[in-house]
């Protein structure tokens, strides 16, 4: 299991990459593909054409990091998007590392700190 701090964000590239590309290479498809900066700390994930390989990029503080995993037997489960990319959460991204689908999976009703703000009522008057 990877745990993702809540401030980071997951970015999924829509077309697939050229595994054998790098650092250099990987960071041209965030800044040129995704219009994003591959040292913001954000997870950047690739796949290849056949869907059994994944990289994501991210920058750690001290330099870019690679993260690879190759499946041995079946796919990694690619959301369709419209655009460059999509962006995930690290629930949804647990779900793609362990080839589960999403598809049909409903999220439960949650606290929402903006629905909270929204209903406030105002204070009682003494």
């Amino acid at each position: 299991m990877v745990l993702i701090p809540a401030t980071v964000r997951i970015f999924l590239a829509r077309e697939p990459a050229d595994m054998r590309r790098s650092f250099t290479g990987l960071s041209g498809m965030v800044r040129e593909g995704l219009q994003a900066d591959p040292l913001s700390g954000h997870l950047y994930c690739f796949r290849n054409k056949r869907a059994d390989k994944l990289k994501i990029l991210y920058f750690d503080r001290t330099g870019l990091a690679i993260w690879y995993k190759r499946l041995e037997q079946g796919r990694f489960h690619w959301p369709r998007c419209e655009g460059p990319g999509v962006e995930l959460n690290a629930a949804e991204v647990a779900f793609l590392l362990e080839g589960l689908e999403w598809k049909g999976v409903r999220r439960r009703k949650r606290f929402s700190l903006e629905q909270a703000r929204s209903a406030r009522t105002p204070p009682l008057e003494v």
